[in-house]
């Protein structure tokens, strides 16, 4: 039987430094499917990447369940094949001198380092995704002069250079000024056109466009939503999610919130 998941939790409980930080999670992703989770900070967003990833362990109990790509034990190594995750941790571990086109290529052997000697085959494969996503004026470029919005789809092209099956975007707008929010935001629309399936993890709810199919939402550690866009972004919920008196609009297929008071 074909299993149409890769993600599958049943009531699953995490812990960091005895705090639950995952509470009795039921979820199904499909591999069909764009997925955003919003929640405010400190709702479990993380936790929940920490899981997808085996960084973390739910609480071995009879009637919980926990499977990536069908199976509860999986290589790592496989994992690490199959999803790429991106945060705004790793620009911190870049050479500044190193090119774009080198970044890129780095991503298909596991380092952030110039790598020596390597082939007209996996030069191509760089610059393939750079055409894909319309980047290959960043080629030269050195990563300390890029844009912030620059460095992010970059950090994008070398996550999915491998084609992994998943792409995780952990808060990809985060401390971004406008013009390179946008970019990013139209990039990753543009990366639909692509195989790989993107699950997206942020607090902003102008990053939830018409590339996702299901829009998840999180608070302490539970899930309080779970459905369409259209069905799941309404004022209702958005003041439940961030516990503030909010007014959600619609304008142009894009979200946007306008508070309503103190």
């Amino acid at each position: 039987m074909v299993n149409n998941f890769w993600f599958e939790a049943k009531n699953i409980n995490c812990f960091k430094n005895d705090f639950r930080v995952i509470k009795d999670l039921n979820l199904k992703i499909s591999y069909l499917e764009n997925v955003i989770l919003i929640g405010p900070n400190g709702s479990g967003k993380s936790s929940l990447i920490e899981v997808i990833n085996r960084n973390i362990y739910p609480v071995i109990a009879n009637e919980s369940k926990l499977k990536i790509f069908g199976k509860e034990l999986i290589n790592l190594w496989e994992l690490r094949k199959r999803i790429s995750t991106v945060n705004n941790d790793i620009k911190n571990r870049i050479n500044p001198n190193l090119q774009v086109f080198d970044l890129i290529l780095s991503g298909l052997y596991g380092r952030y380092c110039y790598v020596q000697n390597k082939s007209e085959r996996d030069s191509y494969k760089v610059q393939k995704i750079m055409m894909k996503m319309n980047i290959s004026n960043l080629s030269k470029k050195y990563f300390s002069y890029l844009s912030d919005g620059e460095k992010k789809i970059s950090l994008i092209a070398r996550a999915l250079i491998k084609k992994p099956d998943i792409l995780i975007l952990d808060e990809p707008i985060a401390n971004l000024d406008y013009k390179s929010k946008f970019f990013v935001v139209d990039k990753i629309n543009e990366l639909s056109k692509l195989n790989t399936r993107i699950f997206c993890v942020t607090h902003d709810i102008s990053m939830i466009t018409r590339i996702y199919d299901r829009v998840l939402m999180l608070k302490d550690g539970k899930i309080i939503a779970d459905g369409h866009q259209n069905k799941v972004i309404n004022s209702e919920n958005l003041n439940k999610l961030y516990g503030i008196d909010v007014e959600v609009v619609k304008n142009n297929g894009l979200w946007n919130i306008n508070r309503l008071s103190k």
